[in-house]
């Protein structure tokens, strides 16, 4: 699932809103950080952050769009504060972005469960290649 992530460049975070309605932002810096947590930079991301500061639950998502296939994650989050040891770690995977002044903060997102997503189109018994050879010319 990590390797997955590192190769995709687009997740999809959902969180709730303090009046309960939901909120699914797009995210490019979704990673892997040790066995059972994510990370995600905050870049462009204050509506998130507010509302994992008032519900810290989240799931994130992540498909590839050929493939139709992925994983869904879900946990609780929170901003790293300065001085903890992940958001150093997490800052080192973000380094460019950094260094351009664009990371304000680093999410941290411990799993609670992760699950694969598979399109209903392998319910046919179509292998991943076949699969792969539709949906490359439509994406």
């Amino acid at each position: 699932m990590a390797e997955f992530l590192s190769e995709r460049r687009l997740a999809y975070v959902a969180t709730v809103r303090p009046d309960g309605t939901p909120s699914l932002s797009p995210k490019g810096s979704v990673r892997a950080l040790g066995a059972r947590s994510l990370v995600f930079a905050d870049i462009r991301s204050a509506g998130t952050v507010a509302n994992i500061a008032a519900n810290p639950a989240v799931e994130i998502n992540s498909v590839d769009p050929v493939s139709r296939r992925g994983y869904r994650f879900r946990g609780e989050a929170r901003l790293l504060e300065e001085g903890e040891p992940e958001r150093a770690e997490a800052l080192g995977m973000y380094a460019e972005l950094a260094a351009q002044g664009r990371v304000r903060g680093v999410v941290l997102v411990r799993v609670e469960s992760a699950s694969e997503v598979a399109s209903p189109a392998y319910d046919s018994g179509a292998t991943e290649q076949e699969i792969r050879k539709i949906w490359s010319g439509r994406v």
